[in-house]
């Protein structure tokens, strides 16, 4: 493709001097209208210059230090110094300087310094920056920085950042205002997704997804990973075959634990959770309700736990949680919960109770009657709030964390 455009831009030119390896025809000023109309004549394409302006167009062999030209620049070798176009820069060789155009840049070789364009970049490799309004492509690596309004594309960056997307085989930085791409990458953070095969840390709005984390993966919604040695910290979900750390609600880990059980507390609150995540960090999801003493709330439950081993079948489970209880009309009661949760494991079944530490706040006259005993409560307007001790009990049964991962996820789909 860049060697097509080369030839479009030669063809402009009507004739391939260029081809011509002759750098004997040196001048120090080239001043002209359009090519051939210049002070080099129709032998332009031949010329060296140190100083070139063109109220249009101009060609030349190769530019020392200054060319300017209100539509087109064609250089068919080297450019050192500035090089600067309303429209376009064609330039065949290598670029060391700035090479500035109004739409369109090519260099057909490497740029040392900076390429930038209105709307779009190319060049063979970038040792400075490359800075586009819209895309940036280079096609060997870029030793610096890409920076585009829609999307840089490149074998090996140091630092990519746009508006859009970043694509490359290997990065140290990526940030995307929607994506990022790479098989092997230090830092990727964009606003919706992030790809990559190897990297030490992701970050994105929605989801994240690789091979191997080294590091930290943080989504607004949803991580996937094949082996996560970090941190894995999401909104909702977290997939991995095996993570050091998930902190969601949801956490599907090949190699660590999912549960299904039945907790109860000293109001009769009944709920129906699934607890998920690794070997010491879980997450919890429930939903069920209460209906005691002529009371109807259906509860929805939201939280995080941590496993404190002591031996193989008795441990401590400490948990903050949060429950919604409501009468789907006007009465909501919000219970935001701590529990230490002694529990004794025999095989996939596990019993645990203890006491919880819990601060609600009601909208209805009945919410304060609705917990355990009370250390303290007030009353302000239509909202009233209360610290209290009480008590949960609960039974789950394990499922099989591997058959369940490999069902959700499987290991073709990971691997590749």
């Amino acid at each position: 493709m860049k060697s097509q455009l080369v030839t479009v831009a030669f063809l402009l030119s009507t004739f391939s001097l260029s081809a011509q390896e002759n750098t004997a025809l040196r001048s120090n000023v080239h001043i002209g209208f359009a090519y051939p109309l210049s002070t080099n004549g129709v032998k332009a394409g031949l010329y060296t210059n140190k100083f070139s302006a063109h109220a249009l167009s101009g060609l030349s062999y190769q530019e020392e230090a200054f060319c300017a030209s209100g539509i087109t620049s064609i250089i068919t070798h080297n450019a050192h110094g500035l090089v600067a176009s309303g429209v376009v820069n064609i330039i065949g060789g290598n670029v060391s300087g700035l090479a500035a155009a109004g739409v369109y840049n090519y260099a057909g070789k490497n740029v040392n310094g900076v390429q930038a364009a209105g709307v779009l970049n190319m060049a063979h490799s970038i040792n400075g920056v490359q800075a586009a309004g819209f895309a940036n492509l280079a096609q060997n690596g870029v030793s610096g920085a890409q920076l585009a309004g829609f999307a840089n594309i490149t074998d090996i960056a140091h630092t990519q950042i746009s508006g859009f997307a970043n694509i490359a085989h290997e990065a140290n930085a990526q940030i995307g205002g929607f994506l990022n791409i790479a098989d092997s990458a230090d830092v990727q953070i964009s606003g919706f997704i992030n790809v990559s095969e190897k990297c030490d840390a992701q970050v994105g709005g929605f989801i994240n997804v690789a091979k191997e984390v080294n590091g930290t993966q943080v989504a607004g919604f949803i991580n996937v990973a094949r082996r996560v040695k970090g941190v894995q910290l999401s909104g909702f979900v977290n997939i991995a075959d095996s993570s050091d750390c998930p902190i969601g609600i949801i956490n599907i880990i090949g190699n660590g634990e999912q549960a299904l059980g039945i907790t109860a507390n000293e109001i009769g609150t009944t709920i129906a959770t699934f607890r998920s995540g690794g070997k010491k960090l879980y997450g919890i999801i429930g939903v069920g309700g209460n209906f005691t003493n002529r009371y109807e709330a259906f509860a929805l439950q939201a939280g995080l736990g941590m496993h404190i081993p002591v031996s193989t079948s008795f441990r401590f489970n400490t948990e903050v949680s949060v429950t919604s209880l409501s009468d789907r009309r006007l009465n909501t009661d919000l219970r935001s919960s701590f529990k230490f949760l002694p529990a004794l494991r025999l095989g996939r079944v596990e019993l645990f109770a203890g006491p919880t530490f819990s601060y609600t706040t009601t909208s209805d006259d009945q919410g304060l009657g609705r917990v355990g005993y009370s250390l303290w409560s007030k009353e302000r307007y239509y909202q009233s709030q209360d610290l209290s001790i009480g008590f949960e009990s609960g039974i789950q049964y394990h499922l099989n964390s591997k058959k369940l991962f490999n069902k959700i996820f499987s290991e073709k789909k990971v691997e590749n």
